[in-house]
């Protein structure tokens, strides 16, 4: 069985056909998900798609791209949210300093430390979103040493991923890993414990090779799955269950039936 930890199937382009894909799920061996929300909008509909589907399980929060109109009352309505038995973390959060169009640097730290400061007080795990922002993201981590979370479709280096797992967190890998310029993306996976390693699909976005540009869903995690296996020297069907298992033990969700 397969655990996607990371889909988006709040996201428009999944209107069309959402209740048929996610119906798909089991038949492609897929017996989890976690849909992170990206604004309030987002988290909201994250919730209610985990209240309908039992395999489905919510995150809560603003993603650096979504907060220009953040305030800190936000953090009422989030705690209210993450009150819900099946939202397992605070997220999608952290930096984006790839897009200029994005909020300024500083008020995406502020936003991204004020949810860490949540995940804290609500002992919740954070799923972060870092794109062109290693050091800063680094240095908000080590700043709440008592979070728990993962660094979602990790782009970093090497050395990155060393010190995420010394500070006790999970790195976890899109379909980037299947891409043919995917060098930095597996020396990370190569040097990262079996023990902190998640796959997710990032879906609607990041399709792994052979589906690269299509609409991405969590039938394709299959090959990110396929290809760590290659990367870690182990059969298929033993990262399947690893990455399962630590999935289930990082967001403490039980293990299904």
């Amino acid at each position: 069985m397969l655990f996607d930890t990371h889909a988006h199937y709040d996201s428009h382009q999944f209107d069309r056909d959402r209740e048929e894909v996610l119906a798909a799920l089991p038949g492609a061996d897929v017996a989890l998900v976690v849909n992170p929300g990206c604004d309030l909008p987002s988290s909201r509909m994250a919730v209610s798609l985990a209240e309908t589907h039992s395999g489905i399980y919510a995150a809560v929060g603003v993603h650096p791209e979504d907060c220009a109109d953040w305030t800190d009352a936000m953090l009422d309505e989030l705690r209210a949210l993450a009150a819900h038995p099946k939202v397992v973390a605070i997220g999608e959060i952290g930096l984006d300093y790839y897009w200029k169009e994005n909020p300024p640097r500083e008020f995406q730290q502020h936003v991204f430390r004020a949810q860490m400061a949540l995940a804290q007080e609500l002992d919740l795990p954070v799923i972060v979103h870092d794109r062109e922002a290693h050091g800063d993201s680094m240095d908000i981590v080590r700043d709440f040493p008592e979070v728990r979370g993962v660094f979602h479709c990790f782009s970093g280096s090497a050395e990155m991923a060393k010190e995420l797992v010394r500070l006790g967190w999970h790195i976890s890998f899109t379909g980037v890993l299947t891409y043919p310029n995917a060098r930095k993306a597996i020396e990370a996976a190569d040097v990262i414990p079996l023990d902190r390693l998640m796959v997710e699909t990032d879906s609607p976005y990041m399709a792994p090779v052979p589906f690269r540009g299509r609409r991405n869903w969590s039938g394709y995690v299959e090959h990110t799955a396929r290809r760590l296996a290659e990367v870690k020297g182990i059969s298929y069907e033993a990262c399947c269950r690893i990455t399962l298992e630590n999935g289930l033990r990082f967001f403490r969700i039980p293990a299904p039936v």
